[in-house]
């Protein structure tokens, strides 16, 4: 799949306002001609979710793990006070256990620390960790960190990109390399984002764009029979669709309980780039529409998409504003100042 890597373009406040769109209060929305959902019944506005949503976790702009509080979305507490990076922390489904990745240098380590509070538990060097719903394996990145100061003299970064399974009981890790540059178009291909199905059989594995016309997609990876996470047997990626999808792309998705996606999608790409649709869908695996949750903000990147253990609940970040919806209703803010979010 190649696309550009996208820009934004500011424009007014009335689409989303109007159709129950998420973002910073502020922000700016299109009042271009966005791409319409399928005239599906699931499509029509709905309203506002105004239950208080269950607990949460997040990092804030300034790389601090905390708790937040489910009626502001406020910090309430520290477990971790710098050093954490997004757009992914991942919890053990009773919610004991938060999963998270820390930068020291050109370095990123995977690490796990108790809600309850404690001392952090370094597990292996990776980044955006998800745990498998039955607690028993923890997929993660391994890539390097794309700073002059890190990859200077290095040459071809494609080997360093993997990803990785490891077995908590034993520690043993398992590596799903990307393609080897001949079959993957020589470019690195980043993961941004990792969701367990719900039976622990496969992950959704959401790539982000990072030069020229390469990125942007959602592999589905069965961890039994792959041997890369980017194509190849054992993956099958999710096809885009809805209006103007030669030029759209999955920015991001997570599986919900039933196995469909929560996903952001994002339109349009093009030569020159004008980034006029941001859409949080829910999607079959084969990409099919089923409901939309909002219409975005097309000036803010929409991620760090996580559902809630029952499915009732979904959030995401647009911008550094945090959102949620209740069974896929027009979502509300709750928060601001994050750079990743999780439901405890």
């Amino acid at each position: 799949m190649k696309l550009l890597r996208v820009l934004a373009v500011p424009a007014a406040l009335t689409l989303v306002a109007a159709c129950g769109g998420g973002g910073t209060s502020g922000a700016p929305h299109s009042t271009a001609a966005s791409p319409a959902p399928p005239a599906t019944k699931g499509a029509h506005p709905v309203s506002q979710t105004t239950a208080r949503p269950p607990a949460m976790a997040g990092v804030t702009a300034g790389g601090a793990l905390v708790l937040l509080s489910s009626a502001t979305g406020a910090p309430v507490r520290t477990l971790v006070p710098n050093g954490v990076i997004g757009d992914e922390i991942s919890v053990s489904a009773g919610g004991q256990t938060i999963y998270f990745s820390r930068r020291h240098g050109c370095v990123d380590d995977v690490e796990s620390v108790a809600a309850s509070g404690g001392a952090p538990t370094l597990l292996s060097t990776g980044s955006l960790p998800a745990i498998s719903p039955d607690g028993n394996t923890l997929a993660f990145a391994r890539q390097p960190t794309l700073t002059r100061h890190c990859t200077a003299g290095q040459g071809d970064l494609s080997a360093q990109y993997s990803l990785v399974t490891r077995t908590l009981s034993t520690g043993v890790e398992r590596v799903y390399p990307m393609l080897p540059p001949g079959q993957s178009g020589g470019l690195p291909a980043p993961i941004s984002h990792l969701s367990w199905a719900p039976d622990g059989t496969e992950l959704a594995v959401s790539i982000a764009a990072i030069q020229d016309n390469e990125g942007w997609q959602i592999m589905l990876m069965d961890t039994a029979t792959a041997q890369n996470y980017l194509g190849g047997t054992g993956d099958t990626p999710v096809p885009v669709t809805g209006p103007e999808r030669g030029r759209s792309y999955w920015r991001e998705g997570v599986y919900l309980p039933d196995g469909n996606l929560f996903v952001s999608r994002a339109c349009c790409a093009g030569e020159p780039v004008r980034n006029v649709s941001k859409l949080m869908w829910e999607v079959t695996p084969a990409g099919l529409f089923t409901h939309r949750v909002a219409i975005g903000f097309p000036g803010l990147d929409h991620t760090s998409l996580a559902v809630n253990r029952t499915g009732n609940w979904l959030l995401y970040l647009a911008g550094t504003g945090l959102y949620v919806s209740e069974k896929g209703a027009r979502p509300r803010q709750v928060g601001s100042g994050l750079i990743a979010a999780a439901w405890l």
